[in-house]
């Protein structure tokens, strides 16, 4: 590991390579390290003589790509703060995360309609348009002025991105990650996974998620290493770039894993050294399937946002099919009871987390931020145990959320959308085992006294306001939701009704 590695910053990182050795491949282009600080700097210079400062929180709205990559990089450099879109958002979701963080910039690879409840005309922020950016910067460099920059200072301990995650209240919050946090992480990955200049990292999840960015990117960019980016995922397509471009790291989610077992061939994976999965918990037949049909294992971890996201991996030697592993370097672990007071080995309790990679807070949500950070220590909502030799074990989550494709859907905000058609009066939402993304939404609507429900109208009606990936994928009727005494729906027999 080199020298002052823990003072470095996120931009920093592309100076981590040898100049001429490759580190972007893209499907129709590829960059050296060396062309990579040429953009990375372009890029910077034309933000700036576009009104970026620093302590400016940025819109990032951008497919898979190396214009996301240089365009983060130049964004923080500038001591700006990156705000990552989903680019399976609606407009509404947008707005209110835009308005949340007091967005004055949105660098997009597509025009976005913002106009909404969330944002009037006057807050609308200015977008910058990247196929035009690209096209400018590539022409003629000098495009990128002011060609004398102030000297700005990033400290490690500056905010480096505000990372969105739903609430339990339906309303996205933004975790807040220094740089520090976030390299800590890369560094603590790199060790976990014995990572290299030799590697190619595969980075075909969403580059706007956490794990994507640092298990994919910014651990690649530490060790000089190459990123081989797809912008999504099309499993032949996927195949065929890690067999020619010499991927030596796969990572993706459940999902992913079982696509692969079912159409790869071993050859497809000669080259790949370790397989990681994340995002969701893994199920062994698929771990077993795997192995069978490439004789390569699977290694499983565990993370969230708010730690940068990495918390526990499996040792690349040593794993245990449907643990999640140990904590990582620099990063302690317990779990606790109601009263915060550690359990023994087999006992199930509430993952708790500490170390250098934890958020600072939730933008603007003190309070939020203490009920997650209590003593330093980030309750992460997870129930899990311990075996003997420390291995983690997730059970279930406190929190009532559901995972499709290694994305999280809160279900209270997918409710209050359904609440919002003038023929619902009562609306629930769980969380469904599925095949090939692991979870999917399921929904359970009352309808109001004398109204009929129509539902296709009311998909369309959902479509129009959330992401395909949180919309249901059934809708059951029913004349009442079950509740307890005080009022509460009880999912759990909602559940049962499943089965």
């Amino acid at each position: 590991m080199k020298r002052g590695i823990i003072h470095l910053l996120v931009h920093e990182l592309i100076h981590c390579g040898a100049s001429d050795k490759i580190a972007i491949f893209e499907k129709n282009a590829q960059y050296t390290y060396g062309q990579v600080q040429q953009m990375v700097d372009r890029f910077r210079r034309y933000f700036y003589a576009q009104g970026i400062r620093p302590r400016d929180n940025v819109g990032l709205f951008c497919r898979n790509s190396s214009d996301f990559l240089f365009s983060y990089l130049a964004i923080v450099s500038l001591g700006a703060v990156v705000v990552p879109l989903n680019i399976m958002f609606r407009s509404r979701e947008i707005a209110y995360i835009l308005s949340d963080a007091q967005v004055n910039h949105v660098i997009s690879d597509k025009h976005l309609e913002l106009a909404s409840a969330e944002l009037n005309d006057s807050d609308l922020p200015v977008q910058l348009y990247l196929p035009h950016i690209k096209e400018l910067l590539t022409k003629d460099s000098s495009a990128a002025t002011p060609s004398e920059l102030p000297s700005i200072i990033v400290q490690p301990s500056d905010p480096c991105v505000i990372l969105y995650t739903s609430g339990t209240t339906g309303r996205p919050k933004g975790a807040v990650l220094s740089h520090s946090n976030l390299i800590s992480n890369a560094r603590s990955y790199t060790e976990t996974i014995h990572a290299s200049a030799e590697d190619n990292f595969q980075c075909v999840l969403p580059m706007f998620h956490s794990f994507a960015w640092t298990c994919c990117v910014t651990t690649a960019l530490l060790n000089g290493a190459a990123i081989t980016i797809m912008e999504s995922f099309l499993p032949k397509e996927v195949l065929t770039m890690i067999k020619e471009q010499g991927v030596t790291v796969v990572t993706g989610v459940p999902a992913m894993y079982g696509i692969y077992t079912t159409i790869a061939k071993p050859e497809d994976f000669s080259g790949v050294r370790l397989f990681v999965s994340g995002g969701a918990s893994l199920p062994v037949e698929i771990i077993n399937s795997f192995y069978e049909k490439t004789g390569k294992p699977i290694v499983e971890g565990y993370g969230l946002s708010e730690s940068s996201p990495v918390v526990t991996f499996n040792p690349v030697d040593a794993t245990k099919p449907s643990s999640i592993g140990l904590p990582i370097q620099d990063v302690d672990v317990k779990i606790v009871n109601n009263e915060s007071q550690a359990v023994g080995p087999r006992e199930v309790g509430e993952l708790i987390c500490q170390g250098p990679n934890i958020m600072s807070g939730y933008l603007g949500l003190p309070a939020e931020t203490a009920t997650a950070i209590r003593d330093g220590w980030l309750y992460t909502g997870d129930l899990a145990y311990t075996d003997e030799e420390g291995y983690i074990y997730i059970v279930d989550r406190k929190k009532d959320l559901v995972i499709v494709g290694g994305l999280n859907v809160y279900p209270r905000e997918v409710e209050e959308i359904l609440y919002q058609h003038p023929d619902i009066k009562e609306a629930a939402i769980i969380g469904v085992p599925d095949k090939t993304r692991g979870e999917a939404v399921q929904a359970f609507v009352v309808p109001k006294e004398g109204a009929s429900i129509n539902k296709k109208e009311l998909m369309s009606f959902l479509k129009a306001n959330l992401a395909t990936y949180k919309l249901p994928r059934e809708i059951i009727e029913l004349e009442a939701l079950p509740r307890n005494a005080t009022g509460k729906i009880l999912k759990k027999e909602l559940r049962n009704l499943k089965r």
